[in-house]
């Protein structure tokens, strides 16, 4: 009977490394969801704080909004010489509280009385305010006092009719807030909350001293002796938190506004706002929760913002620390075993690399080799080109000049001697000198445009010629700005100058359409710059690399050859500036032997 016996492998998770991959992965997978999940965390918690900063702007910028009506009714009684009911009722119609302030209650005015100016006042508020709507005046609460604050404007009187010629000063923290508002000339509030005719709102007034037209109030004897009364608003505090919440993206974020900050030992600060008030509270649950500080004229009010963070979070939020962990640690262990089974053919890759990277290195290397042979073939081209030239014009000037000016004479005394006496020779005389003067002026022509002369006499006097000849051939106004000074400037140098020059000039009469240009010429600090700018059509960028255009081409060239700088900067419809700048004493670069240039 034949056995068979199970042949045992050594399994995969014996192996040491493969656990060291689990372990690998299971870590990285850990790090990856702890990093997403505070991110994600991170992120809500940001925008929780955002918002929680905008609805406190939103606060503040309605107490400040609150304050410019104050600051504007306050304006109002100087700016008028009565204030009566009517006009004071047309003011705050004009204010449309509703549309614009639509948290301010009312406006009103509380008249300063000393014991002594009662019965007079009391006379004259008889006939006051009636056709406006304002009732019967009558001073309250009743009794006698050292210093009244009654309520003698109010608008709109409809709602507020109960408060007309309340004296406000009756409750002891308003009549301190007065009396030091009257002493400084700056709002005061007593900071408790005061009621409203509307049910179930609570609002806070604020109030600005009013002095007497004309009378200085700028010690505080001048504002005793000035001081009429205040102007103030009630405000309520529900609209202007619910104003302030009406721009949130957050609908589930509360806020609680409490008139203080709480500190141990003190009493709790009163709540002024809530916004979930009267509704029903479950089980606490994690939220985000930030205090912002709100100054409300110098008291301290304290917004304590709260959300639960699974109204910040997403459904691919809460998902996300997970599939990140789960994705994260199954890549580390697929990259785990990929560097396993391709760690053999690395060593291999490193070296092609490095051996391409030398090949590379190599080519470069001769690349750079043959542009610089180039450049100095080209700089010793451009050299043997101008000392050609200067060779050609020198040979005409001297032979074929000679030879005209010889004929010149001979041709100027024959027709001096045949003047009278043989008047048809004469006249062939006259023509042929004629003839020979117009290529005499041919011929000088074409010795300057091989090399001027006037380069012998150095840059500046060459860069003026050629401006007067540019002035002549094109019509075009030419200003030559220069310092005068070109002793410096070796015949290389000029030479280049002057081509470059001659080369701009030419581009602008032909393209630039200018009507006028401005050369510069200037030494600065062992630098020779030449500007060249224009009021033209300005170069486009597509005309620089046209094809067959070499003109900006060789002005470059010639300026990289001297180890200078070059600058073209066309603006459409604007004009061009081309500037060169090239440190002076710089030598060409050396030409290529002929035994160089041989093939090997």
């Amino acid at each position: 009977m034949r056995i068979f016996q199970k042949q045992r492998h050594p399994s995969t998770l014996s192996n040491p490394k493969a656990w060291g991959g689990v372990l690998l992965s299971l870590g990285v997978g850990a790090l990856l969801y702890f990093v997403a999940y505070t991110s994600t965390e991170s992120e809500a918690r940001e925008r929780f704080a955002i918002q929680a900063g905008n609805t406190q702007y939103n606060i503040v910028a309605g107490i400040k909004a609150y304050t410019d009506v104050l600051r504007s009714a306050a304006s109002f009684f100087q700016a008028v010489d009565e204030v009566t009911p009517e006009n004071f009722r047309r003011y705050v119609s004009g204010l449309d509280l509703a549309e614009h302030f639509p948290a301010i209650a009312s406006i009103n005015f509380a008249r300063h009385l000393k014991a002594d100016q009662r019965p007079a006042f009391e006379q004259s508020m008889r006939h006051w305010g009636q056709g406006e709507g304002y009732p019967g005046f009558r001073l309250q609460p009743p009794g006698l006092r050292t210093e009244y604050a009654v309520l003698t404007l109010l608008e709109p009187m409809t709602d507020n009719h109960t408060k007309y010629g309340m004296d406000i000063a009756i409750r002891p923290q308003v009549a301190l807030a007065l009396a030091q508002s009257r002493d400084s000339g700056e709002l005061s509030s007593s900071g408790q909350p005061v009621g409203l005719t509307e049910p179930g709102q609570s609002g806070m007034g604020l109030r600005l001293p009013v002095y007497r037209k004309g009378l200085p109030a700028f010690s505080v004897a001048e504002r005793r002796a000035a001081y009429m009364g205040s102007v103030g608003i009630g405000f309520s505090i529900q609209r202007l938190m619910q104003g302030a919440l009406a721009d949130t993206s957050l609908q589930q974020m509360r806020v609680t506004l409490y008139n203080g900050i709480a500190k141990p030992g003190a009493p709790a600060p009163l709540l002024l706002f809530d916004s979930e008030s009267g509704m029903a509270h479950g089980p606490k649950e994690p939220s985000f929760e930030l205090d912002l500080p709100v100054n409300f004229n110098g008291h301290l009010w304290n917004a304590h913002f709260s959300m639960p963070e699974r109204a910040l979070y997403s459904r691919f939020d809460v998902y996300l620390p997970w599939l990140a962990g789960a994705l994260s640690g199954t890549a580390c262990l697929l990259l785990y075993a990929l560097f396993h089974t391709l760690s053999s053919s690395r060593q291999r890759a490193i070296k092609m690399a490095r051996a391409m990277t030398r090949e590379l290195r190599d080519s470069q290397a001769k690349l750079q080799l043959s542009h610089q042979k180039l450049r100095r073939l080209a700089a010793h081209s451009d050299k043997i080109k101008e000392e050609e030239r200067k060779r050609i014009a020198r040979e005409i000037h001297d032979d074929l000049g000679q030879n005209l000016l010889v004929l010149r004479i001979e041709a100027d005394m024959l027709a001096s001697r045949t003047q009278g006496h043989h008047p048809r020779l004469h006249a062939r005389a006259s023509a042929t000198l004629r003839q020979i003067d117009n290529t005499i002026g041919s011929v000088r022509h074409i010795i300057n445009d091989l090399r001027p002369h006037v380069l012998d006499l150095g840059l500046s006097a060459a860069v003026e010629w050629q401006i007067g000849q540019f002035r002549q051939r094109s019509g075009i106004s030419c200003e030559l700005v220069e310092d005068g000074s070109d002793k410096d400037i070796d015949d290389h140098c000029a030479t280049a100058y002057f081509r470059i020059l001659q080369e701009s000039l030419s581009n602008i009469s032909q393209h630039a359409k200018a009507s006028q240009v401005r050369v510069e010429l200037r030494h600065q600090g062992g630098t020779l710059r030449m500007t060249i700018s224009d009021n033209g059509v300005g170069i486009r960028a597509s005309s620089r690399n046209k094809s067959g255009s070499f003109g900006l081409v060789g002005i470059e060239e010639r300026v990289n050859l001297l180890g200078g700088q070059c600058s073209i900067i066309g603006i459409p419809d604007a004009g061009t500036t081309v500037t060169v700048m090239v440190p002076l004493h710089t030598s060409l670069p050396t030409a290529p032997s002929a035994a160089a240039t041989l093939p090997a």
